[in-house]
C-alpha cells in the first residue's frame, strides 16, 4: 500500500542523478503521492461504512493476519540476533550468549518498570558497545 524505503532511496537517487535536488524531490513526491491518495480514498471508505458487520467482520479476520506477520518479523529479528550465523542450531557455540541476556533484561524492565523503551534501548546499546568490546579485546 505504501512504498517501501528501497522504492523511495532508488527515486530519490535517480532523481538526483538526472535533474538534481529539484528531480530529487518530484521524483520522491511521485513516489509517495499515489500511495498517500489511494490511503486517503480507502480511509473516507472506511469511515462510511465501519458500521457494517461485513466490514467489522473483514477487520476481525484481518488482526490475527496483522499478528501472525508482526510475529514473524519479530522472529526474523530474534533468530539474526540470537544465533552467530543466523542458522536455529541449539549449540552452546552458536548462541549469543550476551544477546540472550540483553534481552532477558530489557524484557523484564519493560514489563515490571514500565520504562520508555527508548532509554532502555539506549542503555543496551551502551552495555552491549562495552561488553562486545570487551570480549573482542580479550580475544
Amino acid at each position: 500500500m505504501t512504498p517501501g524505503p528501497i522504492a523511495i532511496n532508488a527515486a530519490t537517487f535517480v532523481g538526483i542523478k538526472i535533474a538534481g535536488i529539484g528531480g530529487a524531490v518530484v521524483a520522491t513526491v511521485g513516489c509517495v503521492t499515489p500511495s498517500c491518495i489511494i490511503v486517503l480514498i480507502l480511509a473516507a471508505v472506511y469511515y462510511r461504512f465501519r458500521n457494517l458487520n461485513t466490514i467489522k467482520g473483514v477487520l476481525s479476520g484481518l488482526r490475527p493476519a496483522v499478528v501472525a506477520l508482526i510475529a514473524s518479523a519479530g522472529l526474523s529479528i530474534v533468530i539474526v540476533a540470537f544465533f552467530k550465523n543466523g542458522l536455529v542450531q541449539f549449540a552452546a557455540d552458536n548462541i549469543d550468549f550476551v544477546a540472550v541476556v540483553l534481552f532477558a533484561v530489557s524484557l523484564f524492565i519493560l514489563r515490571k518498570f514500565k520504562l520508555n523503551p527508548i532509554y532502555v534501548m539506549l542503555g543496551c546499546g551502551v552495555i552491549g558497545m562495552g561488553i562486545y568490546a570487551a570480549l573482542n579485546f580479550m580475544a
